[in-house]
């Protein structure tokens, strides 16, 4: 691992903001909590173990996959991420172990799956607590046997894969629960980070908003020496619920409207949002804003409505109330899915 910078100017604007690490890694950050990460990150790395990472959506679980990538003994070979919220239940395994032709309707040609691709370097598997429950037996298999076989075949392949695993929730309530398989469980969690959230780590705020608004000015042109104190302070006592992808956001809106050389965050992009409780029924917070905790419960089961882990199930109602909620109010659960808070 690199040397840790001395950054100081915490206000400015550079076009290569310092950074703590590799900037192959793409991580940004000097706080304590992101050291101890990183300490974790290059002991394990250069192994073959499996990993899962633990952290809240947006904390950027994948930047942290690559950085056990690139510091491991794989580096020069596939890096292979896979979301497993985004793709359908009955897609996650073709997508994983592909197929022949022939295998199912609609499959006209051999396909190589995401294990296959992921030969000899690093297979991802992002919200890996999203897998179904026959996909989770086929899963172990892999990682006990270290072979695959493409849907429609028998023939069995063997695979060296380095396998990094990343979920938005603990998987040991799911376990219990019986969501999620004991012995996965195990499998995956040799070796356990929990990236912090972006609250914890309000030392590399400045940091990354830097380095977001140099990107942004990139973007549209335009040239930002400084942000000013005031918006800055607003950056640093926020909670954050989005963590890096909401600043990122909110940095990128306030390119948009600044005028001058000088970036100012409005202050309404900022206003704290009612906290989600999981636990409590819908009718309890309709009075208060039924549209808004629909989408932001969608963005979190990333557009899934029904099932285990879908939107229904975390506010308590029947899954045919909240498709016809959702019906009524016009919202896009496709564009749910593509969100990620």
């Amino acid at each position: 691992m690199s040397g840790f910078a001395n950054v100081e100017r915490v206000h400015a604007i550079e076009p290569k903001p310092s950074t703590a690490f590799n900037s192959v890694d793409d991580i940004i950050g000097r706080s304590a909590a992101l050291r101890t990460v990183m300490t974790q990150i290059d002991r394990a790395a250069p192994t073959d173990v499996t990993i899962l990472i633990q952290g809240e959506t947006g904390t950027g679980k994948e930047l942290l996959a690559k950085a056990v990538h690139w510091r491991s003994r794989r580096f020069a070979r596939p890096f292979i991420a896979t979301n497993l919220a985004a793709v359908p239940d009955g897609l996650i395994a073709s997508e994983l172990f592909g197929y022949e032709a022939g295998a199912f309707t609609g499959a006209t040609q051999k396909r190589i799956g995401r294990l296959e691709a992921a030969d000899r370097g690093t297979l991802f598997l992002d919200e890996v607590g999203e897998l179904p429950p026959d996909v989770q037996v086929t899963l172990l298999r892999v990682l006990q046997e270290r072979s695959i076989e493409r849907l429609g075949s028998s023939q069995t392949r063997r695979i060296d894969v380095r396998f990094v695993a990343a979920t938005n929730r603990p998987l040991n309530e799911a376990v219990e629960t019986g969501v999620f398989r004991l012995d996965l469980y195990y499998r995956l969690s040799v070796f356990a980070v929990r990236l912090p959230p972006l609250r914890e780590r309000r030392d590399d705020i400045p940091l990354l908003a830097a380095h977001f608004t140099s990107a942004a000015a990139r973007r549209l042109c335009r040239r930002f020496d400084r942000i000013d104190d005031e918006s800055m302070r607003r950056l640093r006592s926020y909670e954050w619920p989005g963590n890096i992808r909401e600043l990122e956001n909110v940095i990128e809106h306030s390119a948009i409207v600044s005028d001058g050389p000088v970036l100012h965050v409005p202050a309404d992009l900022l206003m704290e949002k009612p906290a989600l409780n999981a636990g409590g029924s819908l009718a309890t917070v309709l009075a208060q804003n039924e549209r808004d905790l629909i989408e932001r419960t969608l963005a979190e089961a990333r557009g899934r409505v029904s099932g285990p882990n879908g939107a229904a199930v975390k506010l308590g109602v029947p899954g045919s109330t909240l498709e016809s909620k959702i019906k009524r109010l016009g919202i896009d659960k496709l564009r749910s899915r593509r969100i990620t808070i």
